[in-house]
């Protein structure tokens, strides 16, 4: 049977600290507190990742990114998206679409999503309307409502446009 549609889901949190920058669909946030990890930390282009990864079959970012990489060190995920972009080529697929949500108490992110948006539909090769982002909070509840970490979640649909 032929599969032309494939779906991935990917999921990826942070922890929130101080003297760090927050980057979340590769653009600089405005906040106290930045996250923390061995990349920029950018949980939102992370879960897209995961998820285009994913629905490729070819396991999560850990595999093709490790942290125990000094290359990958302070890397900017946008950069490692347009690495994921190649896969997707390759692979002879298109992205349909891509679904994804923020979780975090702080900061509000409502003026940041249209250039997130733009940021991943540049990296990934598609127009701006293929990418979704919202932003919610867990009415402080969790990890995230409590202000110590951010989480983000995405989904997304390729279609095989050319076979290999």
């Amino acid at each position: 049977m032929k599969n032309d549609l494939r779906i991935g889901l990917g999921y990826h949190a942070h922890r929130l600290g101080e003297n760090t920058t927050l980057i979340l669909g590769g653009v600089e946030i405005a906040h106290s507190k930045g996250l923390i990890g061995h990349s920029d930390a950018d949980v939102l282009v992370h879960a897209i990742i995961d998820s285009l990864l994913g629905a490729l079959a070819l396991g999560d970012i850990g595999n093709h990114f490790p942290d125990w990489e000094a290359k990958y060190k302070d890397a900017v995920s946008i950069d490692l998206l347009r690495q994921v972009y190649r896969f997707i080529d390759e692979a002879g697929y298109e992205i349909v679409n891509i679904d994804s949500v923020i979780v975090a108490q702080k900061p509000r992110l409502a003026a940041y999503i249209q250039q997130m948006r733009k940021n991943i539909a540049g990296s990934l090769n598609t127009v701006i309307e293929n990418i979704s982002i919202k932003a919610t909070t867990e009415e402080t509840m969790g990890f995230t409502g409590r202000e110590e970490g951010i989480s983000a979640q995405a989904v997304c649909l390729l279609r095989k446009t050319k076979q290999k």
